[in-house]
This record gives structure tokens, sequence and C-alpha cells, in this order.
């Protein structure tokens, strides 16, 4: 999901590394995210506590280019990477959208604001989610407990208790059914019922039995699962403690939200299944991510790398 450059961790501050793990921009920042359209998410001045993994508290928070200049200033309460043109931003306890130049274009309004994806943007106001366009306007109206992204048409959302997908009318095609619920990918979404992961298709119908303690979306035909976990937190975070010699550290990334989340999995082992839900790649790894252009990210044994799709090749080692 991000662009090539990875951020890491020296000491306090955050920099980026390209794949073959060059730093390419040096550690100076308080906190990164990955690059999104050209662009980055970074703090100045804020303060850790807890787990360095997680944001700072406080600072100011801007964008960067992919050669490390500042191009819009540090100067949000928080804020997220860019979609499709324009950035959820946090300011005076309330969230709105930016565009590119840094320019305010949907005034901030909302408790909460995620990332848009098919034009619709998922927005808390009061105590209920719906979706806005890009105008800011609602075009289903907050009426949910938690809404996710919009992917192949469909978008999780949670009522009272349960998970379902509604369409963009804000209609329910798959009635809430589940504990919590991934986006759909390649026509299958993965799905959380009696502690267990599985997939369904967009009738809603079980294709992969729940049987895995985490579960990715598919991609390039094959997705990540763990076995033998215990998740933590918010769901659908992954916890990357990787490190090398230098200290460098990758952050907490929640692939199925395209945000970063506190939580994740701890313990047990992941591998890769394909559309059959049978194993492709053995539960092997310590944590493993979704393949991109034909690699994954992985760590084994304390080292991260990126394997194919035979389940070979480390193409870069932390540790």
């Amino acid at each position: 999901m991000g662009e090539k450059l990875i951020p890491f961790s020296r000491g306090s501050k955050w920099g980026y590394v390209d794949k073959e793990g060059k730093v390419v921009i040096n550690p100076q920042f308080d906190y990164a995210y990955p690059f999104f359209e050209g662009l980055a998410v970074v703090n100045i001045g804020g303060m850790k506590l807890g787990l360095k993994y997680r944001p700072p508290v406080g600072g100011k928070w801007g964008y960067i280019n992919k050669e490390g200049k500042v191009v819009i200033n540090p100067q949000f309460d928080y804020a997220y990477p860019f979609s499709e043109g324009l950035a959820p931003v946090k300011k005076d306890e309330k969230w709105g959208y930016i565009n590119k130049e840094g320019k305010v274009v949907i005034n901030p309004q909302f408790g909460e604001a995620y990332l848009f994806s098919e034009g619709l943007a998922g927005v808390k106001k009061g105590n209920k989610w719906g979706y806005i366009n890009k105008e800011g306007k609602f075009v289903i109206k907050p009426q949910f407990d938690y809404a996710y992204l919009f992917s192949e048409g469909l978008a999780g959302v949670k009522k009272g208790n349960k998970w379902g997908y509604i369409n963009k009318e804000g209609k329910f095609v798959i009635k809430p059914q589940f504990d919590d619920v991934g986006f759909f990918s390649e026509d299958l979404a993965p799905v959380k019922k009696n502690e267990k992961w599985g997939y369904v298709d967009k009738e809603g119908k079980v294709v992969i039995t729940p049987q895995f303690d985490y579960a990715y979306p598919f991609s390039e035909g094959l997705a990540g699962v763990n076995i033998g976990g215990r998740q933590f937190g918010h769901p659908g975070g992954i916890l990357i403690k990787g490190r090398d010699k230098l200290g460098i550290n990758l952050p907490f990334f929640d692939f199925p939200r395209g945000i970063y989340r506190e939580g994740g999995i701890l313990f047990g082992k992941w591998g890769y299944i394909n559309k059959e839900g049978k194993f492709v790649i053995n539960p092997k790894f310590d944590y493993a991510y979704p393949f991109s252009e034909g690699l994954a990210v992985v760590q084994d044994g304390g080292l991260w790398g990126h394997i194919n799709k035979e389940g070979q090749n480390f193409k870069i080692k932390f540790d």
C-alpha cells in the first residue's frame, strides 16, 4: 500500500529506507507514516509515551515529499495519509480534509474521519458513522456504530455489535452477522466469526471456513493468515517490531483499514493461502504482510525481508 519507501526509526527519530534497506531520508522526524500518493505524514515536536511504534503525543503533523522536503507545514493535531487527492486532518478536536497544496477543502467538523476510497469517506458525526463525498456532503447518513473503507463497491459497517457490508446507497447487501470484517479484494473479504477468521464472497456466502486466528485480504491471489496467534487491542492492526543492527524499527500499520491503529496479533505463525483455502506457503513466519508486485514483507527468526510467491528470496534483512 505504501510506495517503496519504508519508515524506520533510529534512536528517537524517524526517516525512510528503500526496499533494499538503504537510507533515503535521514532520521529527523518524531514519527513517520509510509508514503501515499507521493507524500508522507510526519510529526515534529511530539513526545513519545509507551511503545516506540505508537504515534507520539503532542507536536504537529505535516507532509513531506520523497526528497524529505516539507511541502505542507506541520500544523495539524493529527493527520492521515492522502488517498484520492485528499487527506483527513485534525484541528481543534475536529476532523476535516485538505488537498495536496495544504488547503482545507472540507472544514473540520467530524469527530473522526477516514481516508477516501471509491469517492466516499467514512466519518463520525455525533455518535454515528456515515459517508461523505468530496464536497463534504453526506451521501449515506450517519447511522452506523463504525464504518470502514469502500472496496469493490462494498464497505464493512458495524450495527449494534455485529458487522456486515453495505453498498454505496447505504443498503445492506450482507446483513450484520460477523464479529469483525476486512475489505473486499479479488471478490473475497476476510470475516471473523466465533473467534476465527475465514472468507466470504459478495453474496455473503462462506467460501473459506473460519479457521484462522487472523486473516488479511487477498492480494495477487494469495492471503496472509495467522495460526496460533492472539489478537490484542483494536482489531486489524499488526505490530511490527523488526530492528536491524543500526537500530532500525518498522511501525504499526493496519492494512485492512489503510491507517495506523493500536493493536495487533501476538504469537502464532503466518503463512499464505490460495482461494481454495489451502496453504501454498506454510505458516512459518513470525509476521507476514500482503503481496505487492510479486513480493511480500515477512519476519522470520527476528529478520525482516521480502519473499516471492514460492516463499523464498529475502531481499532486505532487518534484525
